[in-house]
């Protein structure tokens, strides 16, 4: 797309610490942090929605997240993580990309991701 942040991002045209990278997706800090560690899993093909995903696209995020976990002690997240996908208007999905937050560092508590 043209107009998204994050494709812009992954074509290069919008600098970005990019944290690891592969053929599937890129990981980020988060600009807006909501916990000690914040980072952006985001997947290189352009669809909002699981909704909108292809068979094909469902294997593809499922191997990005197979990646996230093992490459979750080299981001120091080696006691655990939180894993959040927002999506629609009510969940505040701010990015029409979809992208998994991985959130950690700290205890979490129920609500840390709301704040």
């Amino acid at each position: 797309m043209d107009d998204c942040i994050f494709c812009k991002i992954i074509k290069g045209e919008i600098p970005s610490e990019k944290l690891y990278e592969d053929e599937l997706m890129i990981i980020i800090k988060d600009i807006a942090p909501k916990a000690k560690i914040h980072f952006l899993a985001i997947p290189k093909k352009h669809f909002k929605y699981f909704s909108d995903m292809t068979e094909q696209d469902a294997v593809m995020l499922g191997r990005c997240i197979k990646k996230v976990g093992t490459l979750a002690p080299s981001l120091g997240l080696e006691g655990g993580f939180r894993f959040v996908v927002n999506q629609g208007d009510d969940a505040i999905q701010t990015v029409p990309h979809l992208h998994m937050h991985l959130l950690g560092g700290q205890k979490l508590a129920e609500t840390d991701f709301n704040k």
